[in-house]
């Protein structure tokens, strides 16, 4: 039997093929992991969230209908899991704006922090996108899967969150230009 196609793995798994279990984890725990962080904002427990993703997955993949639609159906377990995660107080907090700077760092530094910030001023959808994107590489093919919107919905929802992270960025002087001109 090949194994290649997702809903291939999927039906397979339904039927208590534990290889197949493995080559969906394989697959997509990373996306989950990433987007458990989006909303957690701390790695250890967006993997624990991921666990507990693949966990319920394979308790409940008999109850999917939709084979085609496997990467979906995760990434709301995943949301719903991480929500859990924040309403029991599981996530670090996100430091306010205005919070003090203790220490001072260099530029570089400074901008990351910036940009840190900026991402997690985003709304959640918009901070999945970019989390997933750019902190973890996936492509807008691969998000477009699991998130299960169009490739151009990706596109366009990563054009405007990066013209809401470029706005912070100007708003709180962090932009380069101050550097760009010696």
């Amino acid at each position: 039997m090949d194994l290649n196609s997702e809903t291939q793995l999927v039906e397979a798994a339904q039927n208590g093929h534990l290889g197949s279990l493995g080559a969906l984890y394989e697959r997509y725990h990373s996306p989950m992991v990433a987007l458990a962080y989006s909303m957690l904002a701390d790695r250890d427990l967006a993997e624990d969230a991921a666990q507990e993703v693949f966990a319920i997955a394979c308790r409940d993949i008999g109850s999917l209908k939709s084979k085609e639609r496997f990467a979906a159906w995760l990434a709301s377990i995943c949301r719903n899991i991480s929500r859990q995660m924040l309403r029991a107080g599981k996530s670090r907090e996100v430091a306010p704006d205005n919070e003090p700077a203790i220490v001072r760092r260099d530029d570089m530094e400074d901008r990351r922090e910036g940009i840190r910030r900026a991402v997690w001023s985003l709304r959640v959808p918009e901070r999945e996108l970019i989390v997933m994107r750019y902190f973890d590489g996936f492509s807008q093919a691969q998000i477009s899967e699991v998130l299960n919107i169009s490739s151009q919905a990706v596109n366009g929802r990563l054009v405007r969150a990066k013209r809401k992270i470029a706005k912070y960025l100007k708003r709180n002087g962090l932009t380069g230009d101050n550097h760009e001109k010696s």
